[in-house]
């Protein structure tokens, strides 16, 4: 692996992060600094904290920015969901965000368990 680019999970992280911004586009202009702002933000945290974690070259730094990179992906499934409660989003769109986050969640976990052994 030459870069953070080859990993899979930083490309589908940075995929989620442009699929977040094209689904917040619609909401309400009252949620600019809210709800579209928080699920941004923690979406482009996803893909950053794998890059710069993978730059720090220490397997114990790699793996703590891996564990931040978690823990957005469980802040922005549980933005996702309220933006589907205040129906911000279609019951399809939020199926794919979901599915999305979850996956991402699911290879971050995967990595770092291997980061471990």
């Amino acid at each position: 692996m030459q870069s953070f680019r080859d990993l899979i999970v930083w490309q589908k992280s940075m995929k989620l992060v442009t699929e977040i911004y094209l689904a917040t586009r619609s909401f309400p202009p009252e949620e600019l600094y809210a709800l579209t702002s928080q699920l941004r933000r923690c979406a482009i945290s996803i893909p950053s904290n794998i890059a710069e974690g993978y730059g720090r070259r220490s397997t114990l730094d790699y793996k703590r920015f891996l564990q931040i990179a978690v823990g957005s992906t469980f802040e922005l499934q549980t933005q996702i969901e309220i933006a589907s409660n205040l129906k911000y989003l279609s019951s399809e769109l939020f199926g794919n965000l979901s599915n999305a986050a979850k996956e991402i969640e699911l290879m971050l976990l995967s990595l770092i368990n291997k980061l471990i052994n």
